[in-house]
């Protein structure tokens, strides 16, 4: 490749990540190609966040993941973590593409994971966690006016229960435990619910490991060589 071709390159990748926070390692002796995938900031649905927002648009990540699906060329894929959660159908929709994937996928906490960035998490093939970045888990809330009829409430029992039912078939928490977590009441003091750090998301079998993005790599490329 000539020094312009690579200048041209580079150029495109930094757009890449400038616009969607995506990325192709490809830089290695392993000549192994793996995507890159950040969830930053909070996940957009239905509704447009304010431009001062950082945030996901799943618009942006579905059909990235049915390319790289389709991909000759990716091997594997490596999401990066930290957002404060979002729109719950939207980041379903993005964990449940992520773990119908049948290239090998590795996710990495970094900041934090919360709310249904829990499901984004768990939805790889393996996962690690920074030693201080943490997950929230809580029940499913809304906001604005909401009917104050059994049917509302009925309807948020189902979503949770669509929830709790991803996570506890993608990690090894058990589903009372995790319904207990979302129930705390002595950790947050305007609500419910549980913070976990690092080693502790590991602990309750959230999250396999503690590491950073060494391990990540390190692991994503191991699953890759099995493969071949």
């Amino acid at each position: 490749m000539s020094q312009e071709e690579e200048r041209e390159t580079q150029e495109h990748q930094d757009e890449r990540i400038k616009e969607t926070g995506q990325a192709t390692l490809s830089n290695n002796k392993r000549n192994t190609k793996i995507h890159l995938m950040t969830i930053i900031g909070e996940i957009e649905g239905h509704e447009v966040l304010g431009n001062s927002s950082k945030s996901t648009k799943y618009e942006h990540v579905i059909p990235q993941l049915a390319m790289i699906e389709d991909s000759d060329e990716i091997e594997g894929v490596l999401i990066l973590i930290n957002t404060m959660g979002g729109d719950v159908e939207a980041g379903l929709a993005i964990a449940e593409m992520i773990a119908s994937l049948s290239k090998p996928t590795v996710s990495l906490v970094l900041g934090g994971s919360h709310s249904i960035g829990v499901p984004i998490a768990v939805s790889s093939d393996y996962s690690f966690i920074v030693p201080t970045g943490t997950m929230v888990i809580h029940p499913v809330r809304t906001n604005g006016m909401v009917i104050g009829v059994s049917q509302t409430f009925e309807y948020f029992k189902q979503i949770q229960n669509r929830i709790v039912n991803f996570v506890c078939g993608h990690c090894d928490i058990k589903k009372d435990r995790l319904e207990e977590l979302m129930l705390e009441t002595g950790f947050l003091t305007k609500d419910v619910g549980s913070v976990l750090v690092g080693k502790e998301a590991v602990k309750e079998g959230i999250i396999d490991e503690v590491g950073g993005i060494k391990d990540a790599l390190k692991k994503i490329y191991k699953m890759i060589g099995k493969r071949k």
